[in-house]
Order: structure tokens, then sequence, then C-alpha cells
């Protein structure tokens, strides 16, 4: 799906390896099973606060990642823990932070939505809407003050879209030509309701137009298209042409707090809007793995995520006197 002058979708451009469809679907797999087990903590609550999890968004951030360099710069809103991930950082750090642990990304200070890992490029959590766009506009400017070609990904949902700080920051981008890529994820329909697959009336993906930013509705449920848009983004962005706006259509299975948004619905599994099971059946479609393969795989992950759990756990809480470290006045 394309409305912008990135320019036509190919078949090729989309075709993953085989080496590189196996990694894309272990990434959102071990993003599917860690959102499921701190889902399962934050019912439990030994998740305190709200914890926006991305179950059902996984092609949309496994597909930027796989299209941006390690050193690209990353900043999110509400939803931080998918982006960690596929950025690479590790389980156990993202699950004592928001079980309020010393050992967490931030000393378990932050919680969901404040978790930073500088030394991969990830730069937060914000949960105010809207206000990672300003600050990864700021990120965009360090890069091209600095005269590097690291391009910063932007990733915030379809209701901070709406903000005017947004805009803002589409406006600047826009006359400073900024190396950045604004990631809109647009749920197309609230958690637990009706699904809608293809493109759908939206004016997300143009609202940088009166800025001239081209913008792009994306299939946000196949990561291999998640991909290409984003390498021709990103790849638009290296070239000094300026930002690109990507609505990513996706469908949210839960509730901006972490618990199910509708009983009985918000967890049913509709196999066309699923990312993880669509590449998986891609792959046992096209025998790139037998099932009995994809089970340890599968396995692989769910254990890691289960040690993730426990490494977390049996790590100390957070002490009062933590707060105060790495607070400047």
């Amino acid at each position: 799906m394309t409305g912008s002058s990135l320019g036509p979708v190919g078949a090729e451009d989309i075709m993953f390896s085989p080496d590189e469809e196996i990694a894309a679907y272990r990434s959102m797999l071990l993003i599917r099973r860690f959102e499921e087990k701190a889902g399962q903590l934050y019912a439990l609550q030994a998740i305190h606060g709200v914890c926006p999890l991305s179950i059902g968004q996984e092609a949309s951030i496994v597909g930027m990642m796989l299209a941006a360099r390690a050193t690209d710069p990353v900043i999110t809103g509400h939803r931080t823990h998918g982006a960690l991930l596929a950025r690479g950082v590790d389980p156990a750090r993202v699950m004592a932070e928001l079980l309020g642990r010393s050992s967490g990304l931030s000393n378990g200070k932050g919680g969901t939505m404040r978790m930073f890992a500088p030394e991969h490029r990830c730069y937060g959590g914000h949960g105010d809407a809207g206000l990672g766009a300003v600050l990864g506009g700021g990120l965009a400017f360090a890069s091209r003050y600095r005269g590097n070609e690291d391009v910063t990904l932007c990733f915030f949902g379809d209701g901070a879209a709406q903000r005017g700080r947004v805009a803002e920051a589409y406006k600047l981008a826009a006359q400073w030509a900024l190396p950045i890529v604004f990631v809109v994820d647009n749920n197309t329909a609230a958690p637990g309701a009706s699904i809608v697959l293809g493109s759908v009336p939206s004016a997300i993906s143009q609202r940088g137009t009166p800025f001239a930013i081209p913008g792009e509705q994306v299939d946000g449920i196949d990561v291999r298209r998640a991909r290409a848009a984003g390498r021709r983004a990103i790849d638009r962005a290296r070239r000094g042409e300026g930002p690109t706006v990507l609505e990513m259509l996706t469908y949210r299975y839960r509730g901006h707090g972490g618990m199910p948004a509708r009983a009985g619905l918000a967890e049913r599994r509709i196999e066309d809007a699923d990312p993880v099971s669509k590449a998986r059946a891609r792959i046992l479609s096209s025998a790139l793995l037998s099932e009995r393969d994809l089970k340890v795989l599968e396995k692989e992950v769910k254990d890691r995520v289960a040690a993730a759990a426990a490494s977390a756990k049996a790590t100390p809480v957070a002490t009062a006197a933590d707060l105060f470290t790495h607070v400047e006045a």
C-alpha cells in the first residue's frame, strides 16, 4: 500500500531470505511471549502502574528494526518493550524494570514508559502523548549537527498523531530536512472490536503533506512490507532528503493498561490479523523449517522469557535511596 512519492512496491522489495524470515519470526515471537508474560505479571499485580503492551504490533516494530542500522537512534511513546527487545536489549533487564528492580534499565524507577538503553541507542519510552516526536526531532538534529548518517526512528500511536506538538515536530523536521522517520502505529480499531484489514480511510499518513513530508500507509501486519517501507524511508533520510511519515496499519489485542480490553474478544486470535501467525505459516509453507524444528525454536524463546522473568524476580527491589541516583536538579 503506498500513497507517497517513495515509489511503488515491487515483489522483490519485500522478499526475505530464508535466514531473514526465520530471524524475523524469532524476534516477533520473543516480543509476543515477553508481552504475554508481562501481561500475566500485571494481572497478578507484580507490575504496578500501567503496562501498555504491543501484542499484535510486532511486525511494525521488527520490520523497522531490520531496516535500520544498530547506530540509528530509537525513541517510542507508550509502548517500549518491543522496540527494546527488537534492538537486542537483554529481556531480563527490561523485565526487571517492569518489576521495579534495581537491575532494570532505569534502575527500577522508570517503569514501562521510561526505559532507556543508550548503549543500544534507545532513548525511551515517553508517556506524554506525542512528546517522543519532539524529542525524536532533537535526536535527528543532533545527528545532522554531528555530520553522521544516523536516522532516528520515532514510534508513536494514532492518538498521539493528533497532537499539535507532533505537527510542530513535522514542521521543523521538514524545514531542516532532519534524518527522521515518524512511525505511527494505527490500531485501525479499538482492541477487541472488529478487525480491519487492507487500506483504511485515514489522514494520518498525509499529515505531513502541508510541510511537504511524504507519507505512506503500510500493511503493518506483514513484517516484510514493514521492512520494505522502512528501508525506503530510511534511505531517503540518509540521502539528506528529510523525514517521512509511515502509517503502520496494525491490530492491538490489549488495552492501554495491559489487561484485555473486552473480555472474550480482546484475546481472540484472527489469523489474518496476527503478524506472528502469518510469519509462522510462511515458514511452514515454504518448508524453511519443519513443524518439529519450529517447536524447538518456540521452546527456546519461551524458555528465554521464563528465564528473564526468574532472573528479574531474583534481583533486589529498588530502594528509596535509589530514587535519588542519576537525578540532577
